[in-house]
């Protein structure tokens, strides 16, 4: 059984449609990547996927369940077993980062505060960000924002991780770093990662595989190898331009990385 299986989605913002008949698998414990060019449908794709919106045909079968079948107390609980790292991180900034990490934690289960601190310890620790809990997002830089996040994300121990443009807005060695990150939680934890991105040195270093979209239809899917080697002249001008980030930034480790880069 696969973690996600969408069929025959399509997507339409009144008149227009936005994906057109996508079809898409993601297997437990891999990267997948969703690419394409801005206005192409990825965003789109991902509301559908973790329930903010309704397709208007198709279906999106999560964790074995179809969302477009089920009621809405049935499409909680399944969404309660996925996390979600926002483009812009969403955290809250009246809030310190430990209350951040613990809000959702609090907000599914029923465990004594003290049980919940020791989560919170403990997701912050994976992301190397234990000496931050008490700061709130403000005071944070760009990089240790998306860390907090996906600190977050991580609280209830997901089954899959949704993340959109994790590296939107950092500089090389910060998103270097981040994909490092995710591949190590990954790899720790046996999840599923669903990534929406169009940087070109991120799905290199990450996607096991990747469904690329083209004006809301699927152009190319599979193993990244293999649509990379595609001859499709949409897939060409993707993966043939040059990437933003300096290779020797996939050469820093990862503690040295996840330092505070402004």
């Amino acid at each position: 059984m696969h973690t996600l299986e969408v069929k025959g989605l399509v997507a339409k913002y009144g008149d227009r449609t936005v994906l057109d008949g996508v079809d898409m698998t993601v297997d437990k414990g891999e990267v997948h990547v969703i690419l394409g060019g801005s206005g192409c449908g990825k965003s789109t794709l991902l509301k559908h996927v973790i329930g903010l919106m309704q397709p208007a045909a198709g279906s999106i079968e999560l964790l074995g369940h179809d969302l477009t079948q089920i009621d809405e107390r049935e499409r909680n609980a399944v969404l309660s077993r996925i996390g979600m790292l926002f483009q812009g991180g969403a955290l809250l900034n009246s809030l310190t980062v430990g209350e951040n990490v613990a809000l959702p934690i609090r907000e599914r289960t029923q465990l004594p505060e003290d049980v919940v601190n020791e989560m919170v310890e403990m997701k912050l620790a994976l992301v190397q960000m234990s000496h931050a809990s008490k700061l709130t997002p403000p005071e944070l830089s760009g990089g240790m924002k998306k860390r907090a996040a996906l600190a977050r994300a991580m609280a209830t121990d997901p089954e899959i991780l949704f993340c959109d443009e994790p590296s939107a807005g950092l500089d090389p060695i910060t998103a270097s770093s981040l994909d490092e990150l995710l591949l190590n939680l990954k790899t720790r934890f046996g999840m599923s990662v669903v990534v929406v991105t169009h940087e070109l040195a991120s799905i290199q270093t990450i996607a096991d595989r990747v469904t690329m979209l083209e004006k809301g239809k699927v152009v190319a899917q599979g193993p990244l190898a293999e649509v990379q080697a595609m001859d499709h002249p949409m897939v060409r001008a993707f993966f043939d331009r040059k990437s933003d980030n300096k290779n020797d930034t996939k050469n820093r480790s990862v503690l040295e990385a996840l330092g505070d880069h402004r």
